[in-house]
């Protein structure tokens, strides 16, 4: 069979979201060889994202059928004609939101983490199923395989040393949750942090600001399984989420509230729980990823009572450049454990059990593992 652009392909297994709802399936897929400017890479690891999940329940808006899977670190075994900055053998992270360095964004306002062309490549096939049908990549990467091939600026040098399953993390959840305590909410020595949702990406926020030196490091989940998770990552409290969530913080500081509050669920009232607990003067900073039906309401008044800022928050306002030695410098000196977000080493046959783990509210990052 030809491959996208006509040229030899060969088969491998992957994760397929045939429609938006439709269950996923485990088949296999026929990859092209790399042209102009692309790259193939046989993945080692990809982690299970709760933004995949945004994506085949409609959330996120994608170009279907797709192979789901955006963050993931393998080798690079082929290149196409003109790829420079990465050769056959070297070990890479996907980059699910390449920045274009052209756009109004990237160019003028050096703020490549909103760059208007970051998930144009979700939009051309890039492979075909087993009949012949064209298939789109998620979010650009399609880290849900065995292998891949995605454009040369979607993909970044794995710095020296890090573990090459667990580097898969450094693609989204650890990027976003550094980039959300460093970059987005400035978090300063000795402030006091509140952390909703301590999934994948929460369980970065957690650790993000134990770096940062936090002083109180409050984290909330539905789970009162997760309480291990969040205590091992930095925090210093933990509250099962309810509509009490913002008293109970309050209550732990005085009165006052935190700091800054650092929402990763993705949902209206945990929103709003995030902007009550925090202080006069505060920030609270949105994470997760909600749907366009989720409604965050204030008064005119306490907006101007209150002195909080809200932002929102996209990949953590990270440069993967910029930010991935940053961080390999922490992992390799002990001080950012990649594997203390890992609760579950997977094969790609287990990505839909992932997903209904993830429905639940189980768990923190499941982590599919590649023999070899």
């Amino acid at each position: 069979m030809s491959g996208i652009d006509g040229t030899p392909t060969e088969s491998v297994r992957a994760v397929v979201l045939p429609a938006v709802g439709a269950p996923l399936r485990v088949t296999r897929i026929r990859l092209p060889r790399p042209g102009p400017g692309r790259v193939r890479v046989r993945l080692a690891a990809a982690g299970v994202c709760h933004s995949d999940l945004s994506l085949a329940n409609g959330t996120l808006a994608h170009p279907v059928p797709a192979v789901l899977g955006h963050e993931g670190a393998g080798t690079v075994t082929e290149v196409g004609e003109g790829v420079e900055s990465i050769r056959p053998g070297q070990r890479v992270i996907l980059n699910w939101a390449p920045s274009c360095g052209r756009c109004h964004f990237c160019a003028v306002l050096a703020e490549p983490w909103l760059c208007a062309e970051a998930n144009a490549g979700t939009t051309t096939p890039y492979a075909r199923d087993e009949d012949g049908g064209e298939l789109y990549p998620g979010l650009t990467v399609a880290a849900f395989a065995e292998e891949t091939v995605v454009p040369e600026h979607a993909v970044l040098p794995l710095p020296d040393g890090i573990p090459p399953a667990e580097a898969a993390l450094l693609g989204c959840a650890v990027l976003t949750g550094w980039g959300a305590v460093h970059h987005n909410a400035r978090v300063r020595e000795g402030e006091s942090v509140l952390v909703i949702g301590v999934g994948g990406v929460g369980l970065a926020v957690l650790q993000a600001a134990r770096i940062a030196g936090a002083s109180r490091i409050v984290a909330v989940d539905v789970s009162e399984g997760k309480e291990p998770l969040a205590r091992a990552a930095g925090a210093t409290d933990f509250l099962l989420a309810s509509d009490r969530t913002a008293r109970e913080v309050r209550a732990l500081t005085g009165g006052l509230g935190v700091d800054v509050a650092i929402e990763c669920a993705g949902r209206a009232e945990t929103i709003r729980a995030a902007w009550s607990a925090t202080r006069r003067g505060g920030r609270a900073v949105v994470v997760g990823i909600g749907g366009k039906d989720q409604k965050v309401t204030f008064s005119a008044l306490e907006l101007f009572i209150t002195g909080r800022t809200l932002s929102g928050c996209v990949y953590g306002n990270s440069v993967p450049a910029r930010d991935l030695p940053v961080l390999a410098e922490h992992v390799l000196a002990g001080r950012f454990d990649l594997s203390a977000l890992v609760t579950d080493r997977i094969a790609l046959d287990g990505v839909p059990d992932a997903f209904e783990a993830m429905l639940a509210g189980r768990g923190g990052r499941a982590l599919v593992v590649h023999d070899g």
